[in-house]
């Protein structure tokens, strides 16, 4: 894929291939849960203070009413999972989180999916663009990936709103969410491989 591109960004794209194979590797849920707090170690202060401003950015851009509500767990998304993540294997839990990868053809899929999504966007469309980075967008499709497939839940927390009052829910240990199915078209989509059913009601 890297035909066309300049040599920054040829580069970057060499090395979140190459993250990927790494984390594609995972068998269980505890060594994807080690790989996957490995990668994020590698972000640098700088890199977290651009990417949670970019987010920052991005919700303060919504209409208000909505953003009141989704702010909490749009941020949230981001801080609380890179926190749980890299806890979490301080704390020595993936060791012991010896399952399998529950959805393994998924879950490499998603490894393969992510470097052509991590340059799905217009680098000068972005806040910042001048500190753009793919790999930045990497730092999101890992901790969904963590969320997904380590902790088995939604790629976006149980409660986020979506415009029209419908949430992700939980409901007797099963997930649901409103717009699970809605992104089958969008290749970079965490979507698309969510453990959420589809909510119909």
């Amino acid at each position: 894929m890297n035909e066309g591109m300049d040599g920054k960004e040829a580069c970057e794209y060499e090395q979140i291939v190459h993250a990927c194979q790494r984390l594609s590797r995972a068998r269980t849920r505890g060594e994807a849960g080690i790989l996957m707090a490995r990668e994020i170690s590698s972000f640098s202060l700088f890199d977290l203070s651009v990417i949670m401003g970019r987010a920052r950015y991005e919700v303060h851009r919504l209409p208000p009413p909505y953003r009141k509500v989704a702010a909490p767990y749009l941020l949230g998304q981001i801080a609380d999972a890179h926190h749980e993540l890299l806890s979490l294997c301080t704390q020595g839990y993936f060791s012991r989180l010896t399952q399998l990868i529950r959805e393994r053809d998924a879950y490499v899929s998603y490894c393969a999916m992510v470097p052509r999504g991590c340059f799905a966007s217009e680098p000068g469309r972005e806040y910042l663009p001048q500190f753009h980075s793919a790999k930045h967008r990497l730092f999101f499709y890992i901790l969904a990936g963590f969320s997904m497939f380590v902790m088995e839940k939604p790629g976006h927390p149980v409660g986020t709103p979506f415009p029209g009052g419908l949430r992700v829910r939980e409901e007797n240990g099963r997930y649901y969410c409103p717009v699970r199915d809605k992104q089958k078209d969008v290749f970079f989509a965490i979507c698309n491989f969510c453990p959420a059913l589809q909510d119909n009601e």
